[in-house]
């Protein structure tokens, strides 16, 4: 499988830090904070890589990976020209990936403590449809948070819901087919102008074709100061 990893945004929770730099080049440990996530799905065996970015950011990517060859994978880089949601981002990866072929997709400011691994795994098995992967969270209310129907499956996503229905949050991790190009289409932008990924994985639900896994071991978004210092704390003695 390939993945795309979306590394653009603003970061607006960690200014002024990234007034100046990329969040996902922000160190966590003693690496950027992006440099996890690569690693992450190396170990996973997966080697093709795209990186989205923006315009004054991409150099910046270029001068630390280059091709990747030093981390044994094998990087590409696209640019979002403006500030149009994930699964805008997301469209840019089309030429990328060939027609009916699977694909993972991270948030660049997403860590997870385990081996992706079994995961991959089972969506490869998987016969069509998207699979999310989630994690109990302390605070849901932060996050996009799955409904469920009587039978287990994910009816639909609630994002940051005031009275949250359950402590299961939907991280940053997708994995999709091809079609998921074709369904973007069928999305409008939400009340900020944006192609929500929310939007993207319900109609997936509504379909009911949105299958999950949970995490045991611990997933960050390290997209605050406080979650940056836990991120750090965690990785301070990985090296690579």
């Amino acid at each position: 499988m390939k993945a795309v990893i979306l590394a653009g945004g603003t970061g607006t929770r960690l200014m002024p830090l990234t007034s100046y730099i990329n969040k996902h080049m922000l160190p966590v440990g003693r690496h950027p904070m992006i440099h996890h996530g690569i690693e992450s799905l190396r170990r996973a065996g997966i080697n093709d890589i795209l990186i989205i970015t923006n315009r004054q950011s991409a150099g910046t990517f270029i001068q630390y990976f280059g091709s990747g060859e030093d981390r044994k994978v094998s990087l590409v880089y696209r640019i979002q020209e403006g500030a149009g949601g994930i699964a805008d981002a997301l469209q840019l990866a089309r030429p990328f990936i060939a027609d009916g072929e699977k694909f993972l997709v991270l948030l660049g400011d997403n860590l997870f403590e385990e081996d992706l691994t079994p995961y991959i795994h089972d969506f490869r098995q998987q016969q069509d449809g998207a699979m999310v992967l989630l994690k109990e969270v302390d605070d849901p209310h932060r996050y996009g948070i799955p409904v469920f129907d009587a039978s287990g499956a994910i009816k639909h996503i609630e994002e940051k819901p005031a009275e949250p229905q359950s402590n299961l949050s939907v991280t940053g991790l997708y994995m999709y087919s091809s079609d998921v190009f074709e369904r973007i289409e069928n999305i409008s932008p939400s009340s900020r102008g944006e192609l929500e990924i929310t939007d993207l994985n319900n109609l997936y639900a509504a379909a009911g074709l949105l299958t999950y896994r949970t995490l045991a071991g611990w997933w960050m978004d390290a997209g605050t100061f406080e979650s940056l210092k836990e991120a750090s704390a965690r990785y301070w003695d990985i090296e690579y």
